[in-house]
């Protein structure tokens, strides 16, 4: 099966059409592993470079992740039971004191959509509840958000506690949010910044190198 249509689908953030084509796929027998390459993840890698250039904005590339994000529910059942490995396992949330998630949700949803296992915590994460996610989980990157410059010193408590608890070096520091900043993100020993959920993918694969 040719799943360049699927591409296409998610590319257009048609996702009656991105799950109908998903189902398709897994009933002809199509890999899991193909399905999400060639089908999920070439099309979001698409959407990337589009948002990238300037020709999509964020409403299209909500669009887009959801596409992904519904197909990709089809595809984890056969996941869990083929035991595909993903390209590595990354915790996700936002900072204690925020309540912001529509950029987190989306940075979620860009992440899966590139073939990363995702554990979201939700919003309002204390220190110790990332601490003790990474600790669970075998965690490659562990990601927060923050979008009020009030929240953004729980980033830097959170580096503090993984590394008082022995993590620190286990595990990549990826920041994010409104008022986050390169400078920022260096000032408190963050491995990367990313300036919105493409960035984030894009440096999510360069920490995993």
């Amino acid at each position: 099966m040719d799943l360049k249509e699927l591409s296409q689908a998610i590319i257009v953030g048609d996702h009656n059409k991105s799950v109908e084509l998903t189902h398709q796929a897994i009933s002809k027998g199509v890999p899991p592993n193909d399905i999400i390459n060639d089908g999920l993840i070439s099309g979001m890698d698409e959407v990337g470079r589009l948002f990238r250039s300037g020709e999509y904005f964020l409403p299209d590339m909500m669009l887009a992740a959801r596409a992904m994000h519904l197909s990709m529910n089809k595809i984890k059942p056969l996941l869990l039971k083929e035991k595909v490995a993903m390209k590595g396992r990354i915790v996700v949330g936002t900072v204690k004191g925020d309540l912001h998630d529509v950029g987190k949700n989306l940075v979620c949803m860009m992440l899966e959509g590139a073939g990363f296992d995702v554990v979201d915590l939700g919003i309002d994460v204390p220190p110790e509840k990332f601490v003790a996610a990474v600790s669970e989980n075998a965690t490659h990157i562990l990601a927060m958000s923050a979008l009020l410059t009030t929240t953004m010193a729980s980033m830097q408590k959170t580096i503090e506690a993984l590394t008082a608890s022995g993590l620190r070096e286990k595990v990549k520091i990826l920041v994010g949010g409104a008022p986050v900043t390169q400078l920022f993100a260096d000032d408190i020993g963050a491995d990367g910044y990313a300036s919105d959920a493409t960035a984030a993918v894009d440096k999510a694969r360069e920490l995993m190198t």
